[in-house]
């Protein structure tokens, strides 16, 4: 896809903010909307056009992306009245880069297909450190000749980019990663509160253990993080128990027991009852803190 291509982003928050301003920077013409105007204001600053609408910034486009909370803002967005798929004009490409249902991928797909549009859905992992450097690992679905068409796109946002099969397989495959994440979180938060509790520097024991057999990405990067006590939100502790509930469901649609997974659910409940929905997924170490 040439240098210049007018892209809508939908969706500036977090991660979305930092993913595009690499679009920017590379020279496309960008387009955006967000919920909240302010949190866009620098990417506007950079050059980008504000639209009231996601319906209204797709129909200036020749690729959509979206990166948004929850399915239900992803449905909304796509399928409401004067949404993506009623304003963007045909032949455009879609690129659903939120975390959501992979039954809602295959619905956009089929709905996107039969207005004569193209649709991947393309989920992505790394948190804030990984879209502020370009380096998110993105897993996608969908028909492999818009794969092809989106990938120098997202090779401007990412560097482990794969196609995983049809519609919806980029958020089968998202929802692998979020189960080892989140069953994974527990891992560090235990090992970590219990050098606290022995009596022992949990820091020094982080350093010693970061490295070997035991580590992670989330020990290395959230570890320290959580023992400073900064529990600022890469990733938020309410999306990432919306992607439990999501994996959870699927795989219980497939026969599939996840006790791992369950137990996760079990205390990223109790982070939220505690009200820190709004902290960074490694909130969960505060709990430990706790007991």
């Amino acid at each position: 896809m040439p240098k210049g291509t007018s892209i809508a982003f939908i969706g500036t928050g977090v991660m979305g903010r930092s993913m595009t301003g690499h679009l920017i920077d590379a020279g496309n013409e960008l387009h955006v909307h967000n919920r909240t105007r302010q949190k866009a204001q620098p990417l506007l600053d950079a050059g980008a056009r504000w639209h009231a609408s996601a319906g209204e910034a797709a129909a200036q486009a020749e690729v959509v992306i979206t990166m948004l909370g929850f399915p239900k803002d992803v449905e909304e967005s796509y399928l409401g009245e004067g949404g993506i798929l009623a304003r963007a004009r045909r032949g455009v490409l879609l690129v659903d880069m939120t975390t959501s249902s992979p039954f809602l991928a295959r619905r956009i797909s089929e709905e996107a297909r039969a207005r004569g549009l193209q649709a991947l859905d393309a989920p992505v992992s790394g948190g804030d450190i990984g879209a502020r450097e370009a380096r998110l690992v993105i897993m996608a679905g969908g028909d492999p000749a818009a794969f092809e068409r989106a990938l120098p796109i997202l090779s401007l946002m990412g560097r482990n980019i794969a196609l995983q099969g049809p519609a919806g397989a980029g958020q089968h495959c998202k929802m692998a990663n979020q189960i080892a994440c989140a069953v994974g979180m527990i891992a560090w938060c235990e090992a970590l509160a219990y050098a606290r509790k022995a009596g022992l520097d949990p820091e020094r024991v982080h350093a010693s253990i970061s490295g070997g057999a035991a580590g992670s990405w989330a020990l290395t990067n959230l570890g320290p993080r959580a023992l400073k006590g900064d529990f600022a939100p890469g990733f938020y502790v309410k999306h990432i128990r919306k992607d439990i509930g999501i994996a959870i469901a699927s795989a219980k649609e497939m026969g599939l027991e996840l006790p791992g997974l369950e137990c996760a659910r079990q205390l990223y409940e109790r982070v939220s009852v505690s009200g820190w929905d709004e902290l960074g997924t490694q909130a969960l170490y505060r709990l430990y803190v706790s007991l």
